[in-house]
């Protein structure tokens, strides 16, 4: 596996020697330094150049990159859509472990790509004014709004009916599509929110809470793992109330911090109906 200093090399020099391409600019996780360094992390890497178009359709520039595993161009892609900003991506996964998602971007577009996270590897027309040292500040929590905690709070106990309801059917791949999907997302953003309670607002959770366990205490860490269930009937149900019993858990500590109103009688009729149907006879023909 070609090292860090042996990779950023490549990535330099290949601005270096292509007239084209006129800055480089490294993102994300190899910029950040609270980021724990290991063999998985990306380059995210940005070539400023004036016209995108001749890297868009001639793709043997990018073997000088290494031999590829698997590589995708979203923007050439249908599902998912591509964004149409008018840049270009490789994303590029080699055999020697390494990868770089590497995106062409006019300079046209350079007010458009602030980033906290940003290092400045090449500029060779002082196109970019100087950087702040790279921080995590753009990808901070934000407090919520009395809005936003009451919509996730709906959110949460109404789609456990859901759950609830498919598991109750025995449709598994619905019952864990809305658990996993959807009532998850809004614990997640529960404890995201909870998180920056503790912290002030000042440490990042990471994409998809990867940081949580940094941040929570081993109870709280331990109840979020007993949300993970297999596809058994029994362990999905025991799963569901274990969110719910974390949800609650860090919601109301929130709701009493920001001064907001926490929905208790949806929380009971909800839980109540939840423990209603687990015990349902699969004969019944009515539900009360």
């Amino acid at each position: 596996m070609r090292s860090e200093q042996e990779m950023l090399e490549l990535i330099v020099s290949t601005a270096e020697d292509d007239e084209r391409i006129r800055a480089v600019i490294m993102n994300g996780s190899r910029a950040n330094p609270n980021a724990p360094p290991d063999p998985f992390q990306d380059f995210d890497i940005v070539y400023i150049v004036e016209d995108v178009g001749p890297f868009r359709y001639n793709y043997e520039w990018i073997k000088r990159f290494g031999e590829i595993m698997i590589m995708q161009m979203p923007e050439d892609m249908q599902d998912p859509p591509p964004s149409n900003s008018g840049g270009f991506g490789y994303l590029m996964q080699f055999t020697d472990g390494n990868r770089i998602d590497l995106w062409l971007e006019p300079s046209a577009n350079l007010s458009e790509l602030e980033d906290s996270l940003s290092r400045l590897l090449l500029d060779k027309d002082g196109l970019i004014e100087p950087l702040a040292p790279a921080s995590e500040r753009d990808y901070l929590p934000k407090p919520p709004t009395a809005k936003a905690f009451s919509d996730c709070c709906s959110e949460f106990w109404w789609v456990c009916c859901y759950v609830a309801k498919g598991l109750w059917r025995e449709e598994i791949i619905c019952a864990k599509h809305m658990l996993d999907q959807v009532v998850r997302e809004q614990l997640m953003k529960m404890l995201t929110w909870y998180i920056g309670m503790k912290t002030q607002f000042t440490c990042n959770p990471g994409k998809f809470g990867k940081y949580y366990q940094r941040y929570l205490d081993p109870a709280l860490w331990a109840m979020l793992e007993k949300t993970y269930a297999d596809a058994g009937y029994e362990n999905t149900w025991e799963a569901l109330f274990a969110m719910c019993m974390l949800f609650r858990e860090v919601a109301l500590p929130v709701a009493e911090h920001f001064g907001f109103a926490y929905p208790h009688g949806d929380d009971q009729r909800v839980s109540a109906h939840l423990k209603h149907v687990r015990c349902l006879p699969k004969n019944a023909k009515e539900m009360y």
